[in-house]
């Protein structure tokens, strides 16, 4: 198995290598619940590193004290594949009342001590794929007890409060949808990034997918429907491969994951084609017709990499029944809401001009890179840039701060990132973030009057990342655009 495989190995942290004068160093935080997290953190890490960036990736629920990580994991499991209708209520509560999510976020804070100590000096960037990581992240940039940038990049197609802080520099979107809906909870800086998959999803040709059907002992002559629950096989998989089958569309290609009690259910029932954990998901993908899954984030992103067409069905509660709304409202995913629809649906998908709309509506989403818009925060910085740089004590405006800068001589060094605050970060840089400060109550719209400035001299400075930008579009809105800002130098 390799390194980008291994859930476990790749969090192991990496000793400091940072090249000899250049801030390099990227912490990725995730959270080990299901696979959609870390697999986004591992391909993260993996794109980072082909760029020549030093990546750090941990787990959020070994940051918890004591056992609290392998305890809360249990409990969610267990909400999942024993009451589901509990996970669903929790998740109900916790989009729509402020109160619990002020408070989850408060418990959330007791990792703080230790995901500070996560960044280093050579410290460039952190991201989290996992919201509450992305909530401790952005406490810690609230108390200034972190000064480099913080992405939060959304795992999910839909977004709930605890995706969203006040505090993060941006928040990565996966579709407009998704954007749409972090903005609506007051998201300050949205920018529509794209999916992560790791590479080999791909769509098949047709000798490829012969080769993948001969690989894994599936029929050449049947049209076949994976049925995916996610890593942990949860939901009520029995009852979908049944109702798959009687169709007579399509033969069910089943994977239960790690639940293995599952896997020798189904194998028992002799319906369909069963396995239990698949190493090579790109080549079973290219073996089938179509996907029917209940909600599991990472899978469907890998389909829609492979070209195939994907139903919703029998969804799991809470972010599972949020997810098919999103991936619906998108186009990319049909939401089949009730037994009955099942046959149409799937028929649209295997033959029907549906299934065009969505393999296309899906290709669409990898024209962005998540990378490369995440690293536009990450600019490694000389330390001839720090040993230039001296603080000015002073409280001022945005105006105040800009002014200062050009009258130390700093001319073109300040990078122009957000608006509403301006922060210095520990490299000396001075540049303009979309946070209002403590007093300014959640979900306003922080002002320039409403922040305090710490502003700092620069002596010197004539080196301001050069690279191009793209422009922007009416897509990626505002904030993609004050981005594009921050890495063109613009004052």
């Amino acid at each position: 198995m390799s390194r980008s495989d291994d859930p476990e190995s790749w969090r192991a942290p990496h000793p400091g290598s940072a090249r000899a004068g250049v801030r390099d160093h990227v912490v990725v935080i995730s959270g080990s619940v299901g696979a959609g997290h870390d697999g986004a953190a591992r391909e993260l890490e993996r794109r980072l590193r082909a760029l020549g960036f030093q990546v750090e990736c941990h787990d959020f629920l070994d940051l918890l004290p004591s056992q609290v990580g392998r305890l809360f994991k249990g409990a969610y499991k267990g909400m999942l594949a024993e009451a589901p209708w509990s996970w669903q209520a929790l998740y109900g509560l916790l989009d729509r009342s402020r109160t619990l999510t002020g408070l989850v976020r408060g418990l959330a804070g007791i990792a703080r001590p230790r995901v500070r100590a996560l960044i280093r000096k050579e410290t460039c960037l952190a991201v989290a794929t996992y919201p509450l990581a992305g909530q401790v992240l952005g406490q810690l940039r609230q108390r200034g007890e972190v000064a480099v940038p913080v992405a939060m990049y959304f795992t999910d197609f839909s977004v709930h409060r605890l995706w969203v802080s006040r505090y993060v520099d941006v928040h990565l979107a996966p579709h407009a949808v998704s954007a749409e809906e972090a903005r609506a909870l007051g998201a300050p800086a949205v920018v529509v990034a794209g999916p992560l998959v790791r590479p080999g999803f791909a769509p098949p040709t047709r000798s490829g997918r012969q080769a993948a059907r001969a690989r894994f002992g599936l029929p050449f002559d049947r049209r076949l429907a994976l049925v995916a629950s996610g890593s942990w096989g949860v939901g009520d998989v029995a009852r979908t491969v049944a109702e798959i089958a009687a169709t007579g569309l399509a033969d069910p290609v089943v994977v239960c994951g790690r639940n293995e009690q599952l896997r020798r259910e189904l194998a028992g029932q002799g319906i369909g084609h069963v396995f239990g954990w698949v190493d090579d998901m790109p080549a079973l993908m290219r073996a089938v017709d179509v996907m029917v899954q209940n909600g599991c984030g990472l899978t469907v992103l890998e389909a829609f990499a492979s070209g195939l067409p994907v139903a919703t069905y029998r969804c799991i509660p809470g972010h599972g029944r949020t997810n098919a709304a999103a991936w619906d409202r998108a186009g990319l995913a049909t939401w089949i809401r009730q037994p009955e629809e099942l046959p149409g649906a799937l028929a649209e998908l295997l033959d029907g001009p549906l299934r065009h709309r969505q393999v296309t509506a899906a290709g669409d989403l990898f024209s962005r890179d998540p990378v490369a818009l995440a690293t536009r925060l990450a600019q490694p910085v000389l330390p001839a840039l720090l040993a230039r740089a001296t603080p000015l004590p002073a409280r001022v405006g945005m105006a105040g701060a800009r002014l200062a800068l050009l009258l130390s001589g700093a001319g073109a060094g300040v990078v122009a990132y957000g608006s509403g605050e301006v922060r210095p970060r520990a490299d000396g840089v001075v540049f303009p973030v979309p946070h209002p400060r403590a007093g300014v109550p959640d979900g306003g719209a922080p002002t320039a009057q409403d922040s305090g400035v710490s502003a700092w001299r620069l002596k010197d400075i004539d080196l301001v990342d050069p690279r191009p930008v793209p422009p922007r579009t009416r897509q990626d809105g505002d904030a993609e655009a004050r981005l594009a800002e921050g890495v063109s130098g613009t004052t």
